[in-house]
């Protein structure tokens, strides 16, 4: 897949996240649903964002990257994040390993929570991809 191809990809499911997202409310009675499905699609947009990182820093900056920790560290190596957004970038791959590999109730609203911030990061970053 191209660039070009990738961020496409990306947006695509990115939106869907962010529908997901601001149709969840705590009060609803399918709550627990629809968070998860926000985290499902979390978890792809997650992987979604590092693949089009990884091609984008390869075309641009000619830098080869293979794991998701690896290609954010080198978004901010790169000048394309600061500190903040970087720490917030490895702990939202951190939260991605996370719902990949257990669940649990109380993670999951924990992450849920989280995933506003992660959103607001993504939406800035959306325009340098």
């Amino acid at each position: 897949m191209d660039l070009e191809e990738r961020k496409t990809s990306f947006k695509k499911v990115f939106k869907r996240l962010k529908e997901v997202f601001e149709n969840t409310k705590k009060e609803d009675e399918n709550y627990e649903i629809f968070r998860d499905s926000a985290i499902q699609r979390f978890e792809i947009t997650t992987e979604a964002f590092w693949k089009c990182v990884k091609i984008l820093l390869m075309k641009k900056e000619g830098v080869i990257c293979n794991s998701p920790k690896g290609c954010i560290r080198e978004l901010f190596l790169n000048g394309y994040v600061d500190e903040n957004d970087l720490e917030i970038l490895l702990k939202m791959i951190d939260d991605r390993n996370l719902t990949s590999h257990t669940y649990d109730e109380e993670v999951a609203d924990e992450i849920f929570q989280r995933l506003k911030v992660y959103l607001e990061l993504l939406t800035k970053l959306e325009v340098c991809l």
